[in-house]
Order: structure tokens, then C-alpha cells, then sequence
């Protein structure tokens, strides 16, 4: 019996902190009546709106809307009713006439005829999709005005994907999301499919990128050009992991040096022509030659185009392009060249050679435009997606490729990495004081500080807001050497991130939270890697923030076990694996006159289980309303039981009330019906409270107590243990019952403060006319102690122990005999 009362007393001191956890909690929170009138708002959801609490209670729910109509209101209610649950994204509109996009999750109580509602501002998170949106589709509007797709092929999973360009270029429908290698090439023209095939295989062997010109096949045998390029990732050992291309569609250029063939050569284009005699001296040039080149025609007359030769290609690569237009007779690529000023830019190149009558070589038609505007696209578009374009930092599609490749590079070495995570404490708080604008120079500032405490080596990223990571790779073959380093390495990152921000006019100071996973090899997965590193770090925000945690597998282990329980807790009820054991309570003659009533879980995999192993998790998850519910009724029907039986109609039963349960808007109304429901006498039935229980709203409390003292109820204040804390409360909730706490009973024996506090209590009880009952008395000299100073009721396992209803009612015999 002592063992169960401690244990409950600390599962009733986890339940008041998880009440105060909601009233300080970061989401905002309602109850309202089935109308939409709101009866109970959280100070977090009067912060964010504007208004007191005081002010948001009796509002109705459309004066706070912004983006609904109040018909439209009154109808998503009725709707909200009739399926129980809802969940979606609405506007408020503040105090100030400022509106704020809110996430709502509500649910509707039927028997209560209330909502309960959770509002969540997710003004940020929209404002942060709605960049995200802006970034993809400049991303798609480069893409469109070079006429340049992207594509990327995973060589692990076969998967490929196409940017919306791409779709275009190959006239494929974007809902078509299966798309593989062997599909693109059946786009290829026939007679290409395999110089296209030969060149990306020899790619992957040389390890190198490769550019390809080729054509598009269509049906009605329509043709396109299109020029490819593609880039491939290999990891450490050399094994490629995945292709990134660009296609861009050459038709019209095509069409163009088809017609330049066709028609002797034109030069009205935009794009530089230069004629060349046979032995490759320039004979003509366009207007558009002179514009990108800065020569002149006269400059370049009777000259070799060497002259423009940027020295970027060596004589292989010339050699090559002679071979091709000798035997093939036309020549593409990307070619780097120098102005006339000296500046050096890539144009794409065509050649053409014009054959005579004969078959012979008599002219070299070059055609050319200048791509720097392209070439700053696609590194445009590669910094899209692969870097943060605030802190210029690998993003996280980066990092997690560069981790991918560093777990099997571990493995091979037998060393140890570090994957660390972390974010600046209350970042969010410097954003809503100063601005997203100071918010942002911090960010800025805070990966230039991290990557000064890193090796050239590591990789620093940033995920998004203000959370970073940093991967390590071979620190040491030793665990301990590791952990030393990663720690020193984070240690060194927490003090420079400490130091204060210069942000405009504005000195502000922050500290990092920081969470470390060591990684050897293949052993975890990269989503369990990050997942731990993240854990270590809301470790270490929990440890007080500003400080380095390693992650804990026992913490792994503890929250799963507990996520198990909780799984298991939320089934118990309709399951009917909760039981009520029973404890008798004595008078001074020892003849029984009530019982307390004592909850235990009957587990199928775990046994019985006490309120210890399962009421804070129940506390946590606010399962202990249901399970609370279930005990009040459960007690109310064993006294209906007794009183049908009449041999134990007199006794009490006394049922303990969490602070949670006590705090619900319908509680009274909920006892009133058990009684009304079961036709017990509501004398018979006690509701133990805690001094927690009241302290949170005095005046609600009271309001509560009156309220069921009104219905007949007995009350007793549990965990009577200081006179002076208590003192007050005692006053204002007038109970019936002052009960003293077995660890006051457990140390009369030895006399000293104690003793004299069961004295003062029973004078104090004596001069408030209540009475007076002890728990946890186990020995005889506790009970004559407790007699000689005035105790008038007594329970614990001197007269017997929480037992079954069976036994319980088996032992009542006994005592009544």
C-alpha cells in the first residue's frame, strides 16, 4: 500500500506539470460550446491572437475568422458535428487587424456537446512554402528561356525524373511518373539509339561527362534535335550513384544550318556565321560574329580562327573535331574561346563543310552562339538544387548524398564519422523581435562561424530555419578517440556560435543546441543516423540549451518502449484490461466503513501492472481523462452492485480525481450523470483531490467543489502534508475529509516533527470541522499513535491490501464477523 501511494502521488505530480505544460504550451487551445462561443482559450492562443483570454472568452469563432464567411463558419461546424474530427488551414484575424494563417485540429465531444480545438500559427511555415515556390519556378522560367531541360537518373534504384522542360522536349505527359533509361531511348531516333547509348556507357567507364548530339523520333516521323549533356556522381570505390543531365532542344538550330546547306548560307541570324576556304582561312563573317567576338571583319580576313583560341582545349580536342568533319562532314560542341578584349566565354559551336559538285571540301560553314547566359543557368539551376541560397551551403538533397556515399567510404576504412545537429536557441523569438531581415544576417553569420571550426573536408549544411548539420568523415578507427574529436569539434562550433551577433544597428546574443551521432559503416540507416543525431539534440535543448549531447541508445530505447506503451495504454479500455483493486478503510473499532478504489492494467504481454508503470504515460498523452472516466464509472458501478446486494450498501468508495479530469468544463455535469445513470447513493461516493488539483484556478476550483458538494459527493483533500500550504486551500474548498499522507504516518513512530505534524493537522481539522483519516498505516503502533491524537479513520496494510473485488468483499466478511 505504501509503495502504490508514493507511486500515485508522483503520477499526480507528473499530471500537474503536464497541466501547466499545456497552459505554456506553444499551440493555442479552445473549448467551445457546440455553437462555436468560446468558453476556455490558453494564454499561448491569446498571445497569438492579441487579445486576453479574458477578452477571446464568450467570442464567437467568426469574429476571429478571417477567410471564412460566418454562414460559411455555421455550415463547417454543422459538418465538424456530424463527422466528430477535423483538421485544416484557416486565417484569424489578430486584435490588431494583422491575419495570421492557422493550422486547426478539432474535435467534437458528443456527449459533452463541446469542441476541443488546437490552433498552431503557421504564418512562417506558409511564408516559407510560398518562397519555396517563388525558387521553383524561377527554376522552371530558366529552364524555359533556354529551352533547357534537366533530368536525373538514380543508378541504384533505376528511378528517372524530369524537370517540366523536359516533359516538353520529349513530348511526354508529365502525369506519366514512371520513367526509366530504357524508355529514353526509345525516344531516340533509331538510327542514334546506339551512338547515344555507347556514349553515356563510356561515360560511366571513364568516369567523365559527356556532351551528345542526336535526334527525337515522333510519331508521323517528325523529327527533333537535341543536344545532351551529363554529369555523373561516383562514390569513393568509383561505383556511380547517379546521372544529372541538361537536354536542350538544337531543332531550330538544326533546321537553321540545314537551311544555311540548302541555300548557300544566309546570314541573317542571330547567331555568328564565319566562312572559312578550305584551308580553313576565314573568308566572310556576319554582323553577329562581330557582336560577340569584338572583331571587326577586316580584323579577321585572310586569318586562321586559331586567333581566337582561349588555350582551355588542348590538341587532341582539335584533332578529334578535324576527324569528325572530315568523315562526317559537320562537327557540334561546346568550345571555349577569347574576345577580342581578352575575355574568355563558351559558345556552342556547329561546322558544317560545303561539298562541291565533285565531293571535295570547298568551303567550312562555322556557326556559332555565345551560351554564357546559358552556362550561368544551369549553375543557376544546379544551385537550386543543390545549395541553400541564403548561406550559399550544401542543402539537404547535398548532404544527404554526400552521408549516403560516407557510410560505405567508413566501412571500407573501418573509422568513424560524426553527424551533428543543431539549431540556435529561441531563433524564433530573434525573428519575431527584429525581423526575418536580422534573422537572416544571423543565419549568414552562423555558417561562416561553423564552417571556420570544420576542415576544408567536411561538409557544413543547412536544412531549413535554423537547424544545420555538419558530416565528419574519418576521424579515427577508435570509438573513444572519435568521441573525443566529434566533442572537441563541437565544442569549438558552441563556443563560436556563443559569441554576439552584429546584426545591423542591433547586438544580439544566441547559443546553439547541439546533438552528436557516431556512424561506423552500414549499421544505421541514414534516416536512423539523422533521426539519432536529432534526438541527442532535443537532448541537449532539454539539458538547458547551450550544450553538446552524444546520442544515448537508452534514450532510443526508452522512447520506444514508451511509444509501445502508450500504443498498447490507448487499447486498454475497449480491450477491458483495466482493473479496480480495492483497499478497505477502518474506524477507530476496525469495522470497515469504505474502501479506496486502486487502478491496475492487466497487460497481456507485461502482467499486472501499478499506476506507476502506466499513469504518466496516461498523463502525457491525455489518455488519462479516458482512463479517469472509465475508474469514476467502474466505482459507481460496484456501489450499485453493493447496494442491490444490501449486506454492503453503507460503505464509501472513494475514487481519486486527476488534476486533468478535474479541469474538464463538463466534469460536474459528468458525475452528476454516473450517479443519476447507476441510482447511487451520492454520499457513498468520495472524490480524493490534491491540493494540485485546486491550485491551478482557485476560483474555478471552487466554483467545481461547490458545485459537486451540491450533488451529495464526498470530498476529501489526499496528501494533507503541510498545515501552512494547505492552510489556504483548505479554507476556500471546504472539504470534508483532510487525509494525512503515509509519509507523515511512516515517521510518527520515531516521534520529532512528524508527530507533531499529525498533531497540528488533527487540531487544524478539528477547528474546520472535518474529519480526520490516515494512509499508509502499517504497524499497531502507527494506529495507536494516530488514535491517541484524535485520527478518526485509517487505511493501509495493518488491515489488509488492495486486493480484487472478490477478495475484497471476502475480507469485509471477515472483518464484519
Amino acid at each position: 500500500m505504501g509503495l502504490d501511494i508514493t507511486e500515485r502521488n508522483k503520477a499526480l505530480a507528473v499530471l500537474e506539470r503536464h497541466k501547466l505544460v499545456l497552459e505554456t504550451a506553444l499551440d493555442g487551445f479552445w473549448v467551445t460550446d457546440e455553437r462555436g462561443f468560446l468558453e476556455e482559450v490558453n494564454e499561448a492562443y491569446a498571445g497569438m491572437s492579441g487579445y486576453t483570454a479574458q477578452e477571446l472568452a464568450g467570442m464567437h469563432i467568426s469574429q476571429l475568422e478571417a477567410q471564412e464567411r460566418p454562414e460559411d463558419t455555421k455550415a463547417h461546424i454543422e459538418t465538424i458535428i456530424s463527422q466528430g474530427y477535423d483538421r485544416f488551414e484557416t486565417r484569424h484575424r489578430r486584435k490588431d487587424g494583422s491575419v495570421m494563417d492557422v493550422e486547426i485540429s478539432t474535435s467534437f465531444m458528443p456527449e459533452h456537446r463541446k469542441f476541443f480545438v488546437f490552433c498552431r500559427d503557421i504564418t512562417q511555415r506558409k511564408l516559407a512554402d510560398l518562397e519555396l515556390r517563388h525558387n521553383q519556378e524561377l527554376l522552371i522560367e530558366a529552364q524555359r528561356l533556354g529551352r533547357l531541360g534537366s533530368w536525373e537518373l538514380d543508378l541504384l534504384s533505376g528511378e528517372l525524373r524530369w524537370s517540366d522542360e523536359n516533359y516538353r522536349i520529349f513530348e511526354v505527359d508529365p502525369v506519366v511518373k514512371t520513367l526509366t533509361y530504357e524508355m529514353f531511348l526509345g525516344t531516340v531516333h533509331p538510327d542514334d539509339r546506339d551512338k547515344v547509348d555507347r556514349a553515356y556507357s563510356q561515360s560511366l567507364l571513364d568516369r567523365q561527362p559527356y556532351d551528345v548530339v542526336h535526334r527525337l523520333l515522333f510519331a508521323g516521323g517528325r523529327i527533333k534535335w537535341v543536344h545532351e549533356h551529363c554529369d555523373t556522381v561516383f562514390d569513393v570505390s568509383g561505383k556511380p550513384l547517379r546521372s544529372v543531365g541538361m537536354t536542350q532542344d538544337i531543332t531550330e538550330q538544326k533546321l537553321n544550318e540545314e537551311a544555311l546547306r540548302v541555300a548557300a548560307i544566309t546570314f541573317e541570324t542571330h547567331d555568328a556565321i564565319m566562312i572559312t576556304d578550305a584551308e580553313a582561312n576565314i573568308i566572310r563573317v556576319n554582323r553577329a560574329f562581330s557582336e560577340i567576338t569584338g572583331y571587326l571583319p577586316e580584323e579577321v580576313l585572310g586569318q586562321n580562327p586559331r586567333m581566337m583560341n582561349s588555350g582551355r582545349h588542348d590538341r587532341a580536342f582539335y584533332i578529334e573535331m578535324w576527324q569528325q568533319l572530315t568523315h562526317i562532314g559537320t562537327w557540334s560542341g561546346e568550345v571555349w574561346d577569347r574576345r577580342k578584349n581578352g575575355e574568355v566565354y563558351p559558345k556552342w559551336l556547329t561546322i558544317t563543310a560545303i561539298r562541291d559538285e565533285r565531293g571535295e571540301t570547298s568551303r567550312y560553314v562555322a556557326i556559332f552562339s555565345d551560351i554564357t547566359e546559358r552556362k550561368q543557368a544551369e549553375e543557376e539551376i544546379r544551385n537550386l538544387a543543390f545549395y541553400d541560397p541564403l548561406t550559399s551551403l550544401p542543402n539537404r538533397r547535398l548532404f544527404m548524398e554526400r552521408l549516403r556515399a560516407a557510410l560505405p567510404a567508413s566501412a571500407r576504412h573501418r573509422d568513424y564519422g560524426a553527424v551533428m545537429f543543431l539549431d540556435m536557441d529561441k531563433f524564433k523569438l530573434l525573428n519575431d523581435t527584429l525581423g526575418h531581415h536580422c534573422g537572416d544576417l544571423m543565419l549568414v553569420e552562423v555558417a561562416k562561424r561553423i564552417k571556420s571550426c570544420v576542415r576544408e573536408m567536411d561538409t557544413v549544411a543547412r536544412l531549413g530555419g535554423d537547424e544545420f548539420t555538419v558530416l565528419i568523415e574519418g576521424m579515427a578507427n577508435d570509438e573513444q578517440d572519435a568521441s573525443r574529436k566529434a566533442g572537441t569539434v563541437a565544442e569549438k562550433i558552441r563556443e563560436a556560435l556563443a559569441h554576439p551577433y552584429r546584426l545591423g544597428e542591433h547586438e544580439y546574443h544566441s547559443t546553439p543546441s547541439i546533438g552528436i551521432a557516431l556512424f561506423q559503416g552500414n549499421a544505421d540507416t541514414l534516416d536512423m543516423l539523422l533521426k539519432h543525431a536529432d534526438m541527442a539534440m532535443y537532448q541537449a535543448k532539454g539539458g538547458g540549451r547551450n550544450t553538446v549531447r552524444f546520442f544515448d541508445p537508452v534514450m532510443q530505447g526508452n522512447a520506444e518502449r514508451r511509444d509501445a506503451l502508450e500504443s498498447d495504454l490507448r487499447l486498454a479500455v475497449g480491450r477491458n484490461e483495466l482493473r479496480l483493486y480495492y483497499q478497505v478503510q477502518v474506524d477507530n473499532e476496525q469495522h470497515p466503513v469504505g474502501a479506496e478504489a486502486l487502478l491496475r492494467w492487466e497487460h497481456p504481454g507485461r502482467g499486472m501492472m501499478m499506476p506507476d508503470q502506466f499513469i504518466p504515460v496516461a498523463e502525457e498523452s491525455a489518455l488519462i481523462v479516458e482512463i479517469g472516466n472509465w475508474v469514476l464509472d467502474e466505482a459507481c458501478a460496484q456501489l450499485a452492485r453493493w447496494h442491490a446486494a444490501g449486506q454492503m450498501g453503507g460503505l464509501t468508495l472513494a475514487v481519486n480525481v486527476s488534476p486533468r479530469q478535474f479541469a474538464r468544463p463538463d466534469f460536474v455535469a459528468q458525475v452528476a450523470d454516473v450517479i443519476e445513470r447507476y441510482r447511487i447513493d451520492p454520499a457513498r461516493l468520495k472524490l480524493e483531490l490534491t491540493e494540485s488539483v485546486v491550485s491551478g484556478d482557485l476560483v474555478g476550483s471552487v466554483d467545481k467543489i461547490r458545485a459537486l458538494r451540491s450533488l451529495g459527493v464526498s470530498l476529501s483533500m489526499d496528501d494533507f502534508d503541510t498545515v501552512y500550504s494547505s492552510l489556504y486551500y483548505l479554507k476556500q474548498v471546504a472539504s470534508d475529509q483532510i487525509k494525512i499522507h503515509r509519509d507523515v504516518v511512516q515517521g510518527i513512530a520515531s516521534g520529532g516533527s512528524d508527530a507533531q505534524l499529525v498533531q497540528a493537522i488533527v487540531d487544524l481539522a478539528t477547528d474546520m470541522h472535518l474529519d480526520v483519516y490516515a494512509e499508509g498505516v502499517e504497524t499497531e503502533a502507527q494506529l495507536d499513535f494516530l488514535k491517541q491524537h484524535g485520527c478518526m479513520a485509517y487505511q493501509g496494510y495493518l488491515f489488509g491490501k488492495p486486493v480484487p473485488i472478490g477478495e475484497f468483499e471476502e475480507l469485509l466478511g471477515k472483518l464484519q464477523e
